[in-house]
């Protein structure tokens, strides 16, 4: 699942990448989630559109103590994070669409 994506697989790999330089966003997702398999297809091509952003794959039934220190609700969720802090997020438990996720992105860039 988003082979495509680096998978963050430990909390030193998330802490490494938030003390790293450029943009970066979070996908959270889960094998099982119907609405992450909904959006995998069209995800690659859309991290093509965003060459800046550097993308990490969490899967949140390995880290639920990050998903609620960082109130991630609902998946797939996006957070953005530049120079360690927050640039914004896209959270919620409703499917997401390729315009939403796209809009979410412009929004960062």
């Amino acid at each position: 699942m988003f082979t495509y994506m680096k998978h963050l697989t430990s909390l030193e790999e998330v802490s490494a990448v938030l003390n790293s330089d450029g943009k970066h966003v979070f996908m959270f997702s889960a094998p099982w989630c119907g609405d992450c398999r909904y959006i995998e297809p069209f995800m690659e091509s859309v991290m093509n559109r965003y060459p800046t952003l550097n993308f990490y794959y969490i899967n949140r039934d390995d880290h639920i103590d990050l998903c609620q220190r960082w109130e991630i609700m609902g998946i797939p969720s996006f957070v953005g994070y530049e120079d360690h802090k927050e640039i914004g997020r896209f959270v919620s438990s409703l499917r997401k669409t390729e315009a939403q996720i796209c809009d979410f992105l412009d929004s960062i860039k």
